[in-house]
């Protein structure tokens, strides 16, 4: 069965645990507007609880501004959270209740029964507001599988659209992860299934792009990665691979682009110049290998062009641009010209210059 890839920003609240880290309202409200621009399907806006001042303006920010974009409030279990969250109607009250032994027994000094209990009273609770429920599953991959799947049937069960398995520590592995999702896929059909994934080896975007193709219905990210400790599954990645490499055409890695420059500058943070889609300097090339693939088509180096994220093309003489091409250059303009940055419409320029090359050799 196929399904459609859906997108959860939680950069407002997970994003903002970040040390560090605090947005103002105006921020928010901003990055709000960029990403209903980029076409994630749901925006995690904060915390359902009292103590959460933004949550209701950025509800009404939302509802006035973006009608379309599914707004979400994360949820401890606890009565007066879910009452507070409720009354200030997001579409969907995402609760969060952990599944591994280590975090019920040591964390929260409860036990199995305890947890089951607490699910299905939350559950049903947010269900007798009005309110969607989605299900987070803390620490879900390392807790028991069969425990895990039992607490899947129970949230089904008690009326829950969707649950959200978390990488609470990054410990999986893209293969790891694609079978907890089928198992539970194979389990209880009936639930969407989500993931929340973090970067502790390095692997929260390769998990959760696993994860959807493995069978799960949405994913979470965040701006630059934003989040605890190493951070979370990148939002600018998720959206450049399933739109540039997938070809789900609904995102603007554009303006995601656009925002995750903004964001970098909210939480004094800078964007190296390799970085995956937003780097300056990821269509550089100085590899004479490489530069002449690229004379023939940039295809042949490049996985996407430049234009599609607003990036361009720099083609770099240096040291590494080869004896035929270097020779080239030098007899034409002199050995001051070594060192040189061509773009805009180097192309044509370079392969006027290559077949000039190819003729010396």
């Amino acid at each position: 069965m196929t399904h459609r890839h859906k997108l959860i920003d939680t950069t407002l609240r997970e994003g903002e645990q970040t040390p560090g880290v605090s947005f103002l309202l105006e921020q928010k409200q901003r990055i709000i507007d960029g990403l209903a621009a980029t076409g994630v399907d749901e925006v995690e806006v904060g915390l359902a609880a009292p103590v959460a001042e933004c949550s209701e303006s950025l509800i009404a920010h939302c509802r006035k501004e973006h009608p379309d974009l599914k707004i979400a409030l994360w949820s401890r279990c606890q009565e007066e959270d879910i009452d507070h969250g409720s009354s200030l109607s997001p579409d969907v009250i995402s609760l969060s209740i952990p599944a591994s032994d280590l975090h019920i027994e040591q964390k929260m000094g409860k036990t199995r029964d305890w947890i089951e209990g607490t699910l299905v009273r939350s559950v049903t609770q947010a269900q007798n507001h009005g309110v969607a429920v989605s299900v987070g599953l803390e620490d879900a991959t390392r807790a028991d599988p069969d425990f895990l799947l039992h607490l899947v049937t129970q949230a089904a069960r008690s009326g829950a659209f969707r649950i959200r398995i978390a990488d609470t520590v990054g410990i999986s592995s893209p293969l790891s992860i694609e079978k907890t999702v089928r198992s539970i896929r194979e389990y209880s059909p009936e639930i969407e299934i989500g993931v929340h994934t973090h970067n502790d080896f390095g692997m929260a975007t390769a998990n959760a792009i696993t994860a959807l193709e493995g069978g799960a219905h949405w994913a979470d990210g965040t701006i630059l990665g934003l989040g605890e400790r190493t951070g979370c599954a990148r939002l600018e990645e998720l959206v450049g691979y399933l739109q540039l490499a997938k070809g789900i055409h609904r995102f603007d890695i554009t303006a995601l682009k656009a925002l995750a420059i903004e964001v970098a500058k909210f939480s004094d943070r800078t964007i190296p110049a390799s970085q995956p889609l937003l780097g300056d300097d990821i269509f550089t090339c100085e590899t004479g290998l490489h530069l002449n693939g690229l004379v023939v088509n940039p295809e042949t180096y490049e996985p996407y062009s430049p234009e599609s994220v607003g990036a361009e093309r720099k083609l770099l003489f240096g040291s590494k641009i080869g004896r035929r091409a270097l020779r080239y250059w030098s007899e034409r303009n002199g050995d001051g010209h070594r060192r040189e940055i061509i773009s805009g419409d180097s192309l044509r320029l370079f392969r006027a210059m290559n077949q000039e090359a190819v003729s010396m050799s």
